[in-house]
């Protein structure tokens, strides 16, 4: 089941990075990463056409607070989002009555290639499990993207199969997805899991 997630009151740190919740005053950040071509539609959205879309997209965001803002530290500017969830996938029965959520983010094409949505990635994790003591998260990436698949990899996610994903540009696209059990979980439990999905998917 999905869990409730509300992240308005948190930062968190990595070496490099600074996750808080987005605030209007993001939008000239936010608008300068998401409007250019190919950042969002390796997520399955297009590119921003002008900032008064960035705006109504930033204010979703803020209001439905499960999206982080990632701030670079050197600069202190935003250079992209990682929000948790709701998972639409579909998982095996051994998972309908755990609480999960899943794992979506983008990062300006400027830093692609320096590992920073690695660091991302892991920090949410770590929150997800210990804080919020979820039970499972799911990531997915479209198969030709293998940015992101290093980052679900580094990651420690696990495969479980392939579905197709319909963008929001009106495309179809062959997509990956994965779960990573908690493991403050019972050992044993978690490895059930992941064996009846294993089952379920290959």
């Amino acid at each position: 089941m999905n869990a409730n997630v509300d992240i308005s009151n948190i930062v968190l740190e990595t070496p490099r990075l600074l996750l808080r919740p987005f605030t209007a005053n993001d939008l000239d950040d936010f608008y300068a990463y998401a409007s250019v071509p190919d950042v969002g539609e390796w997520a399955g959205w297009s590119h921003h056409k002008d900032k008064n879309e960035s705006a109504v997209i930033l204010q979703h965001f803020i209001a439905q607070k499960k999206t982080f803002a990632l701030v670079d530290k050197a600069t202190n500017h935003v250079i992209g989002s990682l929000g948790i969830e709701e998972y639409e996938c579909s998982l095996p029965p051994a998972y309908a009555a755990l609480k999960g959520r899943e794992i979506g983010y983008v990062l300006s094409k400027t830093y692609w290639g320096q590992g920073l949505m690695s660091e991302a990635v892991k920090r949410v994790i770590a929150f997800c499990f210990d804080d919020l003591k979820l039970d499972f998260l799911t990531i997915g990436h479209f198969v030709r993207n293998k940015r992101s698949q290093r980052v679900v990899e580094k990651c420690g996610f696990h495969y479980l199969g392939n579905n197709i994903y319909e963008t929001r540009y009106g495309t179809k696209e062959d997509n990956r997805f994965y779960v990573l059990d908690n493991p403050n979980r019972h050992k044993e439990e978690s490895e059930l899991h992941a064996n009846k999905a294993q089952e379920n998917f290959l």
